[in-house]
């Protein structure tokens, strides 16, 4: 088992990487059919999405709901815990956002915080 020495560590193996952040702010917003996180997400794999849901799942932040209906129908979202999480989102967005604006990148290219 690792031992955890700080909050980041903790932090960083539950929502580090390319694209569980992402994954969660658009879960913030709404729940989202899997087919949605490809437009949403352009550039993402179905192997590394289904990988990420997996773990977020695996960690509570997220929760999958299979429909039973044909064409089967998945939605996820996030849990409560996983709603806990959208103040840091929002807090990593402001940041992000205000960088970008300091290196030039135009306000349209960029995701709007308070979406929602």
């Amino acid at each position: 088992m690792v031992k955890y020495n700080t909050g980041i560590n903790i932090f960083m193996d539950i929502a580090g990487g390319k694209w569980k952040c992402l994954i969660l702010y658009f879960l913030s917003q709404n729940a989202v059919r899997t087919k949605e996180f490809y437009e949403l997400i352009p550039g993402i794999t179905q192997k590394v999405l289904t990988e990420q849901l997996k773990q977020l799942e695996k960690d509570g932040l997220v929760s999958r709901e299979v429909f039973n209906e044909i064409p089967p129908k998945v939605e996820y979202s996030l849990t409560e815990l996983g709603q806990s999480f959208v103040p840091v989102l929002k807090t990593m967005c402001d940041w992000g956002n205000r960088y970008a604006e300091m290196n030039g990148n135009p306000r349209d290219k960029r995701i709007q915080c308070d979406q929602g």
